[in-house]
């Protein structure tokens, strides 16, 4: 399966050999007035529909999240293409520009919804497959933000029975970062696991299937390691001067992320290929591992002074990184390009810890599912900065109870530090019922996810993408679960009210309150009580 993949990537890179004849071509799509512009840029979500001025160039693009070379409006008007363009927004006018393929536009219909229906299905059509359905079935658990750079066997299962001895369901947990002994040397650290096979085992008894961390990069310290992928030209080769080509250079670009420097596999190259494939497979049949957190890939760490085998762009080197994923059910990627549709759990950029952050969540996983990215998950509850939980007496305890409530009828949601840990008993209590609350809708979110993947509809919905054109394109502070369940999270320190905007019809909501439609309400919300209405007429 990968090397058909890597040759349709070779295939596609000769496209910027025709980038001097495309280069020039701009496209406009004029807007009326009035109408609303989203892209597939999930970082800035919250900053969409667009007011005012923005550009984009989706080239090599630094977001650090998922993209999808994709324009969208609310009358229906649609732009997109399978290689990159850079775009601008600016006095009711798209401006279409630095094509690396032709791009695609015209007009779908009236409303945001059927023109993403017609970018799904032409463009990025789901495959009818799902991520492994515990993704979605119970609560995620990652222990970056208690170990951090201290994964260690004892600890990682103190951290997992406490997640059971509170009274949470097991689910997937996920062994972050330093769980091996260095880059590219996948092993784990003797010194942090004793019994790494003895571990996995007891999780899987606890009910867990565990995940581990991992990402292209190699240290060049593991000379054993580096040397051989040298050898066969499996990493980014340095560029150093105009006349360099892959062919005539042969030494390993270092490259700059945040744990340092070292080279990164040139994944159009299928030595790189299948010696990352082994080291996925020998985890797996050496210690049972159930899948992966594929890390970084990011598009930034494939610079313009690196050479590769396929002569591919950074976009299609996020793309290759992606198709790794594909062979797990039990996946999850942060950056990724173009591939809507496909049975990948995504996440979230990691969010910081506080209320700012928080506010974005609903956004930006409303760009995911317009995306084609449906099985999707709103980062860390709390956040997922760790610089943020260093000193905890800085914590703000309302907004981890905020997060939970927030995540909990989202696609996903997931866990890393431990609100056992850190709450009081009322906090904790009010966590734990949001949990339950998501209990008692899994079988909804089972039945949407099921559907996207069949169809590509997305799980969670914007306003606008079900009641068109009635002014709700910039609501960004509730969200639909499917077509029938409206949630209203408290976003914002200190609140116990917020506004609701309830569509016409009858609204049942979960106090057993009967709301008619049509009309804003100020809504009683208590540090435990997530606000959700269900369309009965």
């Amino acid at each position: 399966m990968f090397r058909k993949i890597l040759s349709a990537a070779i295939f596609i890179a000769i496209l910027p050999a025709c980038f001097g004849q495309l280069k020039d071509q701009i496209q406009t799509i004029t807007l009326s007035s009035g109408e609303k512009v989203w892209a597939g840029i999930i970082n800035d979500g919250q900053l969409m529909p667009f007011s005012g001025e923005y550009s984009m160039d989706f080239y090599g693009n630094n977001k650090s999240n998922q993209l999808q070379p994709m324009i969208l409006t609310s009358n229906g008007q649609f732009a997109w293409s399978p290689q990159p363009f850079r775009f601008e927004l600016k006095e009711n006018k798209i401006t279409i520009s630095d094509p690396y393929h032709q791009v695609v536009s015209g007009k779908a219909g009236t409303t945001l919804a059927e023109a993403q229906r017609h970018v799904r299905e032409h463009f990025f059509p789901a495959n009818g497959k799902l991520p492994d359905t515990l993704l979605f079935s119970k609560p995620q658990y990652n222990t970056w933000i208690e170990l951090t750079y201290n994964q260690n066997q004892a600890d990682i299962i103190k951290y997992a029975q406490g997640i059971i001895d509170n009274g949470f369901p097991p689910g997937v947990l996920m062994i972050d970062d330093t769980w091996q002994e260095d880059y590219g040397l996948w092993r784990f650290h003797p010194g942090r696991f004793s019994n790494p096979r003895a571990m996995v085992d007891q999780l899987h008894a606890m009910g867990f299937k565990v995940m581990l961390w991992i990402c292209p990069f190699v240290s060049a310290d593991q000379a054993a390691i580096y040397n051989q992928l040298k050898k066969s030209k499996a990493f980014l080769i340095e560029k150093k001067k105009e006349s360099d080509t892959w062919q005539t250079q042969n030494k390993p670009l270092m490259v700059e992320w945040w744990n340092g420097q070292s080279a990164v596999l040139d994944l159009s190259n299928t030595a790189a290929v299948d010696w990352f494939n082994g080291q996925l497979d020998g985890l797996v049949r050496d210690f049972g591992i159930d899948g992966f957190k594929f890390d970084a890939g990011d598009m930034r760490f494939y610079p313009a002074n690196g050479l590769s085998k396929g002569n591919v762009t950074p976009n299609q080197q996020c793309e290759l990184f992606a198709q790794f994923g594909l062979r797990f059910p039990l996946n999850e990627y942060r950056a990724c390009w173009k591939m809507g549709g496909q049975p990948l759990a995504q996440r979230l950029q990691d969010k910081s810890h506080n209320w700012t952050d928080l506010q974005k969540l609903i956004p930006n996983m409303i760009v995911e599912g317009l995306s084609g990215y449906a099985f999707s998950c709103p980062d860390l509850i709390g956040g997922g900065d760790w610089v943020s939980f260093l000193d905890e007496s800085k914590l703000d305890r309302e907004l981890v109870v905020r997060s939970a409530q927030c995540h909990a009828l989202m696609p996903m949601m997931q866990f890393s530090v431990a609100p056992w840990r850190i709450l009081s008993k009322e906090q904790l209590e009010a966590v734990k019922k949001a949990v339950k609350l998501r209990e008692k809708f899994t079988p909804l979110i089972m039945k949407l996810a099921n559907e996207a993947a069949k169809t590509g509809e997305p799980i969670l919905k914007s306003m606008e993408y079900l009641f068109p054109n009635q002014g709700y394109a910039e609501v960004r502070d509730q969200f639909m679960l499917g077509d029938r369940l409206l949630v209203a999270p408290m976003l914002e320190k200190g609140k116990t009210e917020r506004t609701v905007i309830l569509p016409k019809g009858k609204w049942l909501a979960d106090d057993g309150k009967l709301y008619k439609g049509g009309k804003n309400y100020l809504i009683s919300i208590p540090l435990d009580r997530l606000a959700h209405f269900e369309l009965v007429k």
